[in-house]
């Protein structure tokens, strides 16, 4: 990814290989959420546990503004990327956001928002009972 990151933006041949790097999606979700300032982020491996997705990712932030601008802005980064178009359901209330990569499904919520909900702990229920049986 910082490879990327230091060529000139007209290097094309840059784009296919970062695209197809294992995980690179991810660390570029990651990456993104840490530079517009997300709280509480949260990352589930979904392999295994269904088709939807590889991971998906839990933030939040502090308005419905910054929630707007950070989905925004990641939608931006991935298309930029080469990882295609992302697609954002819940920008006019921007409450709880959801950013659709494919791979990648990020839930962005303003804090009371996302622990009404409590996505973590849907997901990670299969987890708890696993662990417990071991």
């Amino acid at each position: 990814m910082n490879q990327a990151q230091t060529q000139p933006a007209e290097a094309g041949p840059a784009a296919p290989p970062i695209a197809s790097e294992p995980g690179s999606l991810h660390a570029l979700v990651l990456q993104s959420l840490d530079d517009d300032q997300a709280q509480d982020v949260v990352s589930i491996p979904l392999e295994g546990k269904t088709a939807i997705a590889d991971h998906m990712v839990i933030a939040s932030g502090r308005s419905t503004r910054q929630v707007t601008a950070m989905a925004q802005k990641l939608a931006e980064r991935i298309k930029h990327a080469g990882f295609g178009h992302a697609r954002i359901e819940g920008l006019p209330a921007a409450d709880w956001v959801l950013v659709d990569a494919g791979d990648i499904v990020v839930h962005l919520f303003r804090p009371e928002v996302r622990s009404f909900y409590n996505l973590e702990r849907m997901w990670a229920f299969g987890d708890n009972a696993a662990a417990g049986e071991a």
